[in-house]
């Protein structure tokens, strides 16, 4: 961007450069001026809008004991203004100055947010109405209609921006487009949504969703390992004015708001702007004891103090330590939407230059060198996880994200950190952005105690692997108890796969020296493969791990095979397969080892798309190298068969019949089957109690189509056991 002043004029006339036709929209607070009156050209004397259709009232359902704010879970936002989720339907009613003829008349919503409003960014989005609502996608239809009065069905993108839009509703007339005149009244949030599958938050358990975005107090996990402290913390995402609060938060980052709609950019900036450093964020840390014109950080309970001054002054509020940064940040999170929790680390190692070791120094008493020691480890230090699916990287690494407003140390020179996939971190696959060395360090360090002796040598005097990063917590979902996490972020302290992550996480990048500082060399004479057989959903199927050894020397490889089951997004729900061996490896040959995957092993716990994505690690145990390996792989779930019986023409009645036949060795039961096709037939469901294994149902339904033309029938059926089973058929209705 180009140098700018901050003078009031700059202010009003943002600069424009070579690069954009527009200036930045980077601010939810600012708006543009819309005609209520757009001609078309010269009006003729005799025009008067009020012979056409005019809006005279819109009301929102913004109660929050109505409708929309239950059905969205807002009802909690102190708030008089509209709340909803994105990718959800929301109800509105127009009242016009006469009933609404669709023959004739023709009018359309129109949302917009920030000062210069584009279509192409998201940020104008004109709805029309239309008959249909497409899961996920921008459109309104009309519901019901009853006088002067139209209620309508609004669905909103499953992507679209996070923050407050302005509502116009736009009637066309020959002469030109009428438009509702500005009414704050109707303005709509539009917030994450972790109940909506197409949601990148979307999160598939009710009761986490309960703790993670709707529980608005937590407790704080501190002391050290050995005497385990706890308090609570108000975070009062629901608050008055919090909402607001956290949406300035974005416009003081300056993230532009076509990026709004994604969760990695938010935690991104919001990691930077949470502190004060760099940026003149929302809070001043401090951690000398000293806390002159400002509050201990001790002394706050909960976040909304911090927002609401930070919102009012825009000025750092001073002071804060990692619980206190990492509270206000889960307010922020879960405000918005994202699911979010807070984590203690006991032991915490801040690694300043990230080679994976401590170096504390000693003297010749044995006591560390205080000049020289620049590393240090935290009795504790807390951060936060959202859950978000991560598309910029490969599958497997969505779910729970490392994202941290304490300053510690810059990232891409601003004081933030991650998000980081606490997945890579756990199998060492460090080298996704963002931030993950750093905590995995955080973590994972050795600490390393070295002396020098007086002729200048520096001597070890004893590497402690396992102090760092020995107990990692959160508060317990719908409890007040600790849960531990540890094994989220590393394997078992000294096992095999501890080690192999380790050594997977150096083969990425991550510094670590050794004590005589070789340069990292991978073994070049192994080659590993992994293969997953074709498998079809209830059916067991086998892995097949092949070396290749190239060389003439014998190898033993010590292999580990992790099985995940993830959702369709690449987020990991469970390890359900574990599988340990040691492979002999003969000189110039290739062996290959195979492991079965039975369907009672994944069964019980797969999700809607039944994919899995599988980690192999092995260990060249000759020369300590690391071969390392992932696939992700989906089995095969059956179809609905959609046919058409007779001809189909326009007016005339058709039958459709659906057809499904179980693949799974039990019975399903409470079987929900829908049926919709537009301008062919309105949704229709019905309830099988049971199919029993291997059995067919067929569904036989009667219509009549209304539109001649091209049209699809789509069907699906969902039971507890199977999900995400679709079919669709594409008909060609005849004109009558």
């Amino acid at each position: 961007m180009s140098e700018t002043t901050n003078t009031n004029e700059e202010k009003k006339k943002p600069p424009l450069n070579g690069r954009r036709a527009l200036p930045s929209n980077n601010s939810n607070d600012e708006e543009n001026e819309v005609p209520e009156m757009e001609a078309f050209g010269l009006i003729p004397r005799g025009f008067n809008p009020k012979d056409y259709l005019h809006v005279v009232d819109i009301r929102m359902f913004k109660e929050p004991h109505e409708i929309n704010k239950q059905q969205h879970h807002t009802d909690k936002y102190y708030s008089p203004k509209l709340i909803v989720r994105r990718g959800q339907t929301f109800q509105i009613q127009i009242d016009f100055n006469r009933p609404y003829k669709p023959e004739t008349d023709q009018f359309w919503l129109e949302y917009l947010i920030g000062r210069y409003p584009q279509q192409n960014k998201g940020t104008y989005i004109p709805i029309l109405v239309g008959h249909v609502l497409k899961p996920g996608e921008w459109g309104a239809k009309i519901t019901h209609k009853e006088n002067n009065s139209v209620r309508l069905s609004i669905m909103s993108s499953a992507t679209c921006i996070v923050g407050k839009f302005r509502l116009y509703v736009a009637v066309w007339t020959p002469f030109g487009i009428l438009r509702t005149h500005r009414n704050s009244a109707t303005d709509t949030y539009i917030l994450f949504n972790p109940w909506c599958q197409q949601d990148a938050v979307y999160l598939d358990d009710e009761k986490e969703r309960e703790e993670y975005v709707l529980n608005d107090v937590g407790i704080v996990f501190h002391g050290n390992i050995n005497d385990i402290k706890l308090r609570s913390w108000s975070y009062g995402q629901f608050e008055e004015n919090i909402l607001d609060a956290c949406l300035f938060l974005m416009d003081k980052a300056e993230l532009e708001l076509s990026g709004r709609g994604n969760p990695i950019k938010i935690c991104r900036v919001a990691s930077a702007v949470i502190n004060s450093r760099d940026d003149n964020g929302v809070i001043a840390g401090s951690w000398d004891n000293t806390y002159t014109y400002g509050v201990a950080p001790s002394a706050w309970t909960g976040s909304v103090d911090i927002l609401l001054e930070y919102y009012s002054s825009k000025q750092p509020v001073r002071y804060g330590q990692c619980w206190v940064f990492a509270g206000v940040f889960n307010t922020f999170l879960r405000c918005l939407g994202i699911p979010a929790r807070l984590i203690t680390n006991y032991s915490s190692a801040h690694d300043n230059n990230a080679n994976l070791q401590l170096d504390f120094f000693l003297d010749n008493e044995g006591k560390v060198d205080t000049k020289l020691t620049k590393d240090s480890v935290w009795n504790y230090h807390c951060w936060n996880e959202a859950w978000m699916t991560r598309p910029d990287l490969p599958v497997g690494f969505g779910g729970w994200q490392v994202v941290d407003g304490t300053p510690q140390e810059t990232s891409d020179g601003m004081y933030r950190c991650g998000p980081a996939s606490v997945q890579a971190i756990k199998h060492g696959h460090v080298c996704f952005q963002f931030d993950a060395p750093f905590v995995y360090a955080e973590v994972n360090s050795d600490i390393v105690y070295q002396r020098r002796e007086k002729n200048g040598t520096q001597v070890i005097e004893k590497i402690d692997t396992t102090h760092v990063g020995q107990l990692i917590v959160t508060k317990e979902v719908g409890g007040e108890g600790m849960m531990e996490i540890t094994e989220e972020y590393k394997f078992q302290e000294g096992s095999q796969e501890e080690r192999l992550a380790l050594e997977t996480a150096v083969m990425y990048g991550v510094k670590k020296q050794t004590i005589q500082d070789t340069m990292y060399q991978p073994q070049t004479d192994v080659d590993m493969e992994f293969q997953v057989q074709k498998a079809v959903l209830g059916s067991d199927f086998k892995v097949t791990i092949t070396f290749r050894n190239k060389s003439r020397n014998s190898y033993t490889a010590t292999t580990y095979l992790s099985g995940n089951i993830v959702f369709y997004t690449g987020v990991t729900k469970n390890e359900f397969k574990k599988h340990s061996f040691t492979a002999k490896l003969e000189p110039f040959s290739s062996s290959a080892f195979d492991v079965l995957i039975k369907s009672s092993e994944y069964l019980s716990d797969l999700l809607d798309q039944a994919s899995f994505h599988f980690f192999v690690t092995a260990r060249i145990n000759e020369t300590g190298k690391i071969l390392a390996t992932q696939k992700a792989t989906v089995l095969e779930i059956p179809m609905l068969r959609i046919k058409t019986q007779g001809e189909t023409v326009a007016g005339k009645e058709m039958s459709v019949t659906v057809e499904f036949t179980n693949p799974l060795k039990q019975t399903l039961e409470n079987v929900m089957l829908r049926l919709e096709g537009p301008g062919v037939l309105r949704t229709m469901k019905k309830e099988f109690r049971q199919i029993p294994m291997s059995s067919t149902l067929i569904w036989e339904v009667k219509c009549i189509p209304k539109r001649p033309g091209l049209r699809k029938l789509i069907a699906s059926l969902n039971c507890d056991a199977l999900r995400h089973v679709y079919g669709e058929l594409n008909v060609q209705i005849q004109k009558p």
